[in-house]
């Protein structure tokens, strides 16, 4: 049986892939075992300084596999679901200590969408289409919708793709700032691959505290963000990277940087 969740070991990096082709990579409790486990890895993982995440097939992710809630008429609890399964993906996504990147080969729907929001750089196929289909099924956008949407595009756009769950093409993701950008069919993951193995080579302790103060930033006040920029700032200028940085500017080469603290 094919592995609901594919890892490709690369330089430095790795591909992860959603391996559920034929349900357009929808989730499953499998899947969602597979997927915690690859990122676990990863985590512990001094040499992977980058992820690229995607999914196989003619799609992202449509969410949460419908079928894996058959029950025999008593109604599922979905809080225990989101408690169990995508609230910690979600948590692990973005507190990852290095840089995230999710090419969206096609749909991303439901939670899938916002998995994919979750991760730090988006690239999506210009065939792609993002959708928050909760409503559709009488359900609240989760796995951190209700807080990425208006954040990213405002909040009368948020309503409007929450209640509508209308499809949001890749094009206007990317001009309502949803998503970093959308590419050609074509070159999608040949960009994704090498703006991963990019990210791979630069300064991974560093970007690990740039992610950890921009999730900050929402809920600081300018004090408090400027407190937490000086004390990230302050271990930052510890790093052996830095001074490969500074030494590398001065003496007119690229930086290599190791990645460590």
């Amino acid at each position: 049986m094919e592995p609901t969740v594919l890892v490709d070991r690369r330089d430095g990096w790795r591909v992860l892939t959603l391996n559920r082709p034929d349900r357009l990579n929808a989730f499953t409790e499998e899947m969602h075992r597979a997927l915690a486990a690859a990122l676990a890895e990863i985590e512990a993982d001094a040499g992977c300084r980058a992820v690229l995440l995607t999914g196989a097939g003619r799609g992202f992710c449509a969410g949460q596999d419908l079928n894996d809630r058959a029950t025999s008429g008593q109604a599922p609890d979905l809080g225990a679901t989101l408690d169990g399964l995508y609230n910690p993906l979600i948590r692990r996504l973005r507190a990852l200590p290095k840089p995230v990147v999710c090419a969206v080969n096609g749909v991303a729907a439901g939670a899938g969408a916002n998995i994919a929001l979750a991760c730090d750089i988006v690239l999506a196929a210009r065939s792609a289409k993002f959708i928050q289909s909760f409503a559709r099924i009488g359900l609240v956008p989760d796995s951190g919708g209700t807080h990425a949407l208006p954040r990213l595009v405002g909040a009368a756009r948020a309503r409007g793709l929450a209640l509508l769950a209308e499809p949001l093409p890749a094009d206007k993701a990317a001009d309502w700032g949803l998503i970093w950008k959308a590419v050609d069919d074509a070159d999608l993951m040949a960009e994704a691959a090498a703006l991963t193995a990019h990210l791979a080579t630069q300064p991974t302790h560093g970007l690990a505290l740039i992610k950890q103060a921009l999730d900050a930033s929402s809920g600081n006040s300018l004090d408090q963000q400027l407190d937490l920029e000086r004390d990230l700032q302050r271990g930052a200028g510890q790093t052996a990277d830095y001074a490969e940085g500074v030494r590398a500017f001065i003496e007119k080469r690229p930086a290599k940087f190791t990645g460590q603290a």
